[in-house]
């Protein structure tokens, strides 16, 4: 877990002069995980040899549940769909068709090798890429992720609208963040998410707060905010391989 956010230096994790743009990169198609995992790896290695470029990585996996590092197998209420063991941070978390996942492989080794401020500022994307639709994400000091507050729940209601698990290979990003966009939320009954049973949290998407954006509508969100945050980007790019 990542404390003393607020006391960050946020400023853009910009590549140093020269460095180059970074990719961008979005499947259509749902990706399974393992697949979704051996290409990242595969880029990882490439880009800390400064083979290849840096690369944000957007798309759906099917109905499946992952345990990071700190995941428990108690967490796991109901083994509806697969559950993949995953070097990420984090414990148990659901990802499906209509949850924006990406994938964020950049050289933190070349633009700033501060393991909590990336993490804060991939926190920060969030916060932006909501706020394209209205919505307040929030950072909690004891809860990783991004969170709404949702008073028509009841007093001290919170909903998590977006996760975050990292890992670093050399000095070099991968997994990422979920943006919930309108995912079956049912799928998050068969798990606690992230560890947390406190019955005021739970978890929601931009459907369930009533905002119907189309996945490329958060793509487009997604693209804008991560050049505040992290710099430049390529224009996206079709299916590929990476």
């Amino acid at each position: 877990m990542v404390n003393d956010r607020q006391n960050l230096d946020l400023t853009p994790f910009a590549g140093p002069s020269g460095a180059g743009t970074v990719e961008w990169l979005i499947s259509d198609a749902p990706v399974p995980y393992l697949e979704a995992v051996a290409a990242m790896e595969a880029r990882v290695a490439a880009i800390a040899a400064h083979d290849a470029p840096e690369l944000v990585w957007l798309l759906e996996h099917p109905p499946l549940y992952t345990s990071g590092t700190s995941g428990r197998d108690a967490d796991l209420l109901d083994p509806r769909f697969p559950l993949f063991a995953t070097g990420r941070g984090g414990q148990l978390t659901y990802h499906g068709p209509g949850q924006r996942v990406a994938y964020v492989m950049l050289d933190l080794k070349r633009r700033r090798p501060d393991v909590r401020a990336y993490v804060a500022g991939l926190e920060q994307w969030i916060i932006r890429t909501l706020a394209a639709f209205n919505v307040r994400g929030e950072r909690r000091e004891d809860r990783v992720g991004v969170w709404v507050k949702r008073p028509d729940k009841g007093p001290g209601h919170e909903d998590k609208i977006a996760a975050i698990g990292v890992r670093l290979r050399r000095w070099v990003s991968f997994h990422g963040i979920s943006i919930n966009v309108e995912p079956d939320l049912a799928h998050f009954q068969a798990i606690v998410p992230c560890g947390i049973v406190d019955p005021r949290y739970g978890v929601t998407s931009l459907a369930d707060l009533g905002h119907l954006a189309s996945m490329a509508d958060v793509d487009i969100a997604l693209r804008q905010a991560f050049a505040e945050v992290f710099g430049s980007v390529e224009a996206p790019l079709p299916e590929a391989t990476i």
